[in-house]
C-alpha cells in the first residue's frame, strides 16, 4: 500500500467536497473553489469529515496514481483554505521589477522591459527586490512562479537573475589570468 494514499484527507470545518461519479472532485472553501478530474480506475470515497483514496489492485500504473490523487486532493483542500505562495528574489545592479495593475514589469539588463500578466486566480505583489505569488492552486503558482524565474535565471559566476528565496546557487569560480 502506498503509504501517503493510505492516509485520509481531512476536510476542516468550512469546506464542502462534492465527488461525482466520473470521479470529478469539486473542493469549495472560504478563498475559492477547484474543480479536478481524476483517474476512472481510482476510487474517491467520501466518509464523515474525511476523504479516502483506494485502488483496485497492485498494478504499477494504480500503484503510481494512488498516492498523486491522495497527494492533489490534499492540495485542493489546503489551497482552498489557506492558499500557496511562493517568493522570489531579483539579485543584480539594474535588475528590478514593479507591478502596474495586474502586470509585472521587470527590469533585467535586456533592452526592453519583460511585461507579464497575472493568470487568472493568481496575484504577485513586489516587496524591494522580492516577487511574491499568491494563488488557491499550488500547479498554478508553481508554473507561474517558474515563468518569471525563466526571464532571466540566476547564473553561476555573480548569482545575479531571479532566483527562488530557499534556493542555493552552486556557485562557480571564475578564471585567473596568468601571471
Amino acid at each position: 500500500m502506498s503509504r501517503i494514499g493510505r492516509l485520509p484527507v481531512v476536510i476542516p470545518a468550512g469546506v464542502t467536497v462534492d465527488i461525482k461519479p466520473d470521479n470529478t472532485v469539486t473542493v469549495k472553501g472560504p478563498k475559492g473553489e477547484i474543480v479536478k478530474t481524476f483517474a476512472p480506475e481510482i476510487g474517491i470515497e467520501l466518509k464523515g469529515n474525511e476523504v479516502f483514496v483506494t485502488r483496485p489492485n497492485d498494478q504499477k500504473k494504480e500503484k503510481s496514481l494512488h498516492g498523486l490523487t491522495r497527494a492533489l486532493i490534499h492540495n485542493m483542500v489546503v489551497g482552498v483554505t489557506e492558499g500557496f505562495s511562493k517568493t522570489l528574489e531579483i539579485n543584480g545592479v539594474g535588475y528590478r521589477a514593479q507591478k502596474q495593475g495586474r502586470k509585472l514589469v521587470l527590469s533585467l539588463g535586456y533592452s526592453h522591459p519583460v511585461e507579464m500578466m497575472d493568470p487568472e486566480g493568481l496575484e504577485s505583489a513586489v516587496d524591494g527586490n522580492k516577487i511574491i505569488i499568491k494563488g488557491i492552486s499550488k500547479e498554478a503558482v508553481g508554473q507561474y512562479a517558474a515563468n518569471i524565474r525563466e526571464k532571466r535565471a540566476p547564473e553561476p559566476y555573480k548569482g545575479k537573475g531571479i532566483k527562488y528565496s530557499d534556493e542555493i546557487i552552486r556557485r562557480k569560480v571564475g578564471k585567473t589570468g596568468k601571471k
